[in-house]
């Protein structure tokens, strides 16, 4: 028996329960029926929309964290803006993370954070993103299918903007000032993540994504 009669013949059964008097009329048992239904759609389809939902969970996980690092900055200064990175940064990624059901990473392959070190695919697509960036090419994202495409990998390049973003990941000698530096050697002693110039690619958005929910999502 299909999965679908059986819900059927459970919820009638339920109603059936709650007093012969109660009735559904068809216009209920269609939006039951039709909530039930497993959406059909082409790999196409489902590409262009992990494409799209990709580019809005990036958006609002960078928005979420650089919102939140501008008021630290503003409070504390930019010591205490490295002491938010490395107790809250990784947080804030999870938090979206969860509301969307998906898993978000940024990865960087001069990490501060050695949990933003990127596994073996994820280094592949680092190095082609430098690759297009030193050929003056321009970074698009990009989907990825996992374990049978089970799982759609959505990256997305990360650049270093300039201003205040050198300030802690710029030149040791000139842009980071002592306290910073001293701070960052305390928090993340194996730190790599300095040296960067302006429009120098930093990392990438890495966001793994159900197939299950993407449909679902739909």
């Amino acid at each position: 028996m299909k999965p679908q009669v059986i819900f059927y013949i459970f919820f009638f059964a339920l109603l059936i329960s709650c007093g012969s008097e109660k009735s559904v009329d068809r216009e209920t048992f269609r939006e039951i029926q039709k909530s039930t239904e497993i959406k059909k759609v082409n790999e196409a389809e489902l590409v262009e929309f992990a494409m799209k939902w990709g580019d809005q969970i990036s958006a609002e996980a960078q928005k979420s964290l650089v919102e939140t690092l501008q008021k630290v900055i503003a409070d504390r200064g930019l010591a205490g803006a490295v002491d938010f990175c490395h107790a809250e940064a990784l947080p804030i990624t999870k938090e979206v993370a969860e509301k969307h059901r998906v898993a978000v990473k940024r990865v960087s392959l001069k990490n501060r954070n050695p949990a933003n070190a990127p596994n073996d695919m994820e280094k592949n697509l680092l190095e082609a993103y430098a690759y297009n960036l030193a050929q003056g090419m321009e970074n698009q994202p990009n989907i990825q299918k996992l374990d049978n495409g089970e799982v759609l990998l959505y990256t997305k390049a990360i650049v270093i903007p300039g201003g205040i973003c050198l300030s802690c990941h710029g030149d040791p000698g000139s842009e980071i000032e002592e306290s910073t530096l001293a701070k960052i050697s305390e928090k993340y002693p194996h730190d790599k993540a300095t040296g960067y110039k302006a429009g120098e690619l930093r990392g990438m958005w890495s966001i793994a994504i159900p197939r299950k929910e993407a449909i679902r999502n739909m």
